[in-house]
């Protein structure tokens, strides 16, 4: 064995229990740090012939990132919708490096454990146990997994096996959405469909959800058509949900496939008082939910459920490799998800899932609910901005109140101050061709007081110079 390697192996205890106290010291900070932090500018590292053994390699990091790292999974990070990560979760993500088991085969713990997991998960969200589910990296790839699956089942409408002979029997599929996710379109080019194969049905007056008698319009003059909708269970900017149950009921008139993009969205199943919002999504066909998100565990994570197991064998089989056994014999994770080497993403949701329970979860979420209410609160009561439409659930979405001219160089201007203070981070948006800000509270840490701390520096900035102004 090579001499680092075993003094390494020989100093482990060490070395992990330094490890344990950096990341405690992290952790420790993680309120205080600048939520964004500068990009480290220094040369890049050659790589070294001998190597410097695992001690000398922490006190390199940390010289060359330490004074750059952000408390990005702090309670401020309102940019993107960005969870950060519970004690449990953090400890459930070492010991899934720790285990560094390929979360594949039925015979071994993770199988257990994922299947475990996506059973809870399915109670805390009050879905059908009708419902498979596995995990995936993210959002992203929830959403190519769901309508991977739908694309099998567009084909076997048509009497052609895609996942077998290709896609040129879809030239003319549409995938019908009204206000989708940007993954969505990612996965749609990823998959063949091509993003101009997306058709976007007008919205609601003043929402971001489908127009019904519009979809029911569309619908119609395509009786007989099979075609995949994509519905919004939280869109982005607003947290606007699609009438789910109104697309439900079509869908036992109209042939489609109905996927709900549920990433954060799912987590209103978990607060009494919002759950109705996912009414109807029982009836999905297929649903991504993320975990990185409002379930507060570390990136990369998210869950993809879908009633049609057999097609989702079909799509993503391996096929031809006798060493991996009969797919249709043998289950393994990896014949229903597009990775074949899979991470033990299960196990960091497992943990907090059962260190918190469902009580903690809807703890954490009307937290966040509340604390947006009251962001979006102090927002209208002030002249300096404009709240540009409700809060639903955990997004402020809102705009300086100046000129429309001078408003996008304004929230530019605005958005770089307040970043580059560090005490929050947002980001733009456009709502309704208004440019606009939102801010995203999913954060299990997030308290009244970084609700303070953060609404103060955004009076600050926004009473700063104006536009154009030295």
């Amino acid at each position: 064995m090579n001499q680092l390697l075993n003094q390494d192996l020989q100093q482990s205890d060490n070395f992990l229990q330094e490890i344990k106290d950096y990341s405690v010291l992290f952790l420790s900070s993680v309120d205080t740090l600048p939520v964004k932090a500068a990009t480290a500018s220094s040369e890049l590292f050659d790589l070294p012939r001998k190597g410097m053994g695992a001690m000398h390699t922490l006190s390199q990091f940390r010289k060359r990132y330490e004074e750059h790292l952000a408390g990005n999974s702090g309670p401020r990070n309102w940019g993107f919708v960005t969870g950060g990560a519970t004690i449990p979760a953090i400890a459930g993500d070492w010991l899934t490096s720790v285990f560094d088991m390929n979360a594949s085969d039925r015979d071994t713990p993770p199988f257990k454990i994922e299947t475990e997991t996506i059973s809870m998960l399915r109670q805390l969200f009050g879905l059908p146990d009708a419902f498979s589910g596995n995990f995936v990296t993210g959002a992203t790839m929830a959403n190519f997994s769901g309508l991977a699956i739908a694309r099998q089942w567009l084909g076997r409408q048509l009497g052609v096996d895609v996942a077998q002979e290709g896609m040129a029997a879809l030239a003319n599929a549409k995938i019908v959405s009204c206000t989708p996710h940007s993954s969505t379109v990612k996965s749609m080019a990823m998959l063949g469909f091509g993003r101009n194969a997306l058709l976007k049905i007008p919205a609601l007056a003043g929402r971001e959800a489908f127009d019904i008698d519009a979809l029911k319009e569309y619908l119609l003059a395509h009786k007989g058509e099979p075609l995949i909708v994509v519905a919004s269970a939280g869109t982005v900017n607003t947290v606007d949900f699609d009438d789910l149950q109104a697309i439900a009921a079509l869908k036992k008139e109209y042939n489609f496939w109905l996927h709900v993009d549920a990433a954060f969205g799912a987590f209103a199943a978990c607060v009494p008082e919002y759950k109705q919002l996912l009414d109807g999504w029982e009836w999905a066909d297929s649903i991504t939910i993320d975990a990185h998100k409002w379930l507060n565990v570390p990136y990369d994570a998210a869950m993809v459920f879908t009633r049609h197991l057999q097609l989702q064998l079909d799509t993503f089989k391996n096929v031809g490799a006798a060493y991996l056994g009969d797919p249709e014999k043998d289950f393994k994770y990896s014949n229903y998800t597009p990775e074949n080497s899979r991470r033990l993403r299960a196990l960091p949701a497992w943990f907090t899932l059962v260190a918190y329970g469902a009580e903690g979860y809807t703890a954490i979420v009307n937290n966040n609910i509340q604390l947006a209410r009251q962001l979006g609160t102090l927002i209208s009561e002030n002249d300096a901005f404009r709240l540009l439409a409700p809060v639903r659930l955990c997004v402020v979405c809102f705009t300086l109140n100046v000129a429309d001219e001078e408003k996008q160089a304004a929230i530019d201007a605005f958005l770089k101050a307040l970043n580059d203070s560090g005490k929050v981070m947002l980001t733009p948006t456009v709502y309704q061709g208004v440019p606009a800000i939102r801010a995203a509270l999913v954060n299990w840490r997030t308290t009244e007081k970084d609700l303070t701390i953060a609404w103060e520096d955004m009076l600050q900035q926004a009473a700063g110079p104006t536009v154009g102004e030295d």
